[in-house]
């Protein structure tokens, strides 16, 4: 599983102009399965995603594909972590 931070850069006003394609590209991430839960840091900006059933590299693609990420509104920071034990309610995020 994953943790994707994407924390405000250099471009962040631009973030209006390209809200859509960034809610579009969240939805489809949610819609194939691999997104689990999206939200928003706070208080700095930006945000953070729960991801898994994905390979880093896979995962990778998907995020340069973001149109936060591709016009340099975020950075971002792909952390992976290796479940050990979960609670009942996450035991879809260990496999």
């Amino acid at each position: 599983m994953f943790v994707v931070f994407l924390r405000s850069a250099a471009n962040k006003d631009k973030a209006a102009a390209f809200m859509q394609g960034h809610k579009d590209w969240l939805q489809a991430g949610f819609d194939d399965g691999v997104f689990a839960l999206a939200g928003s840091l706070m208080p700095e900006g930006g945000g953070a995603i729960l991801v898994h059933g994905i390979t880093r590299d896979d995962l990778e693609q998907r995020v340069q594909a973001d149109p936060f990420v591709a016009e340099g509104i975020v950075t971002e920071d792909i952390v992976e972590i290796a479940p050990s034990r979960t609670d009942e309610r996450l035991a879809f995020m260990a496999t």
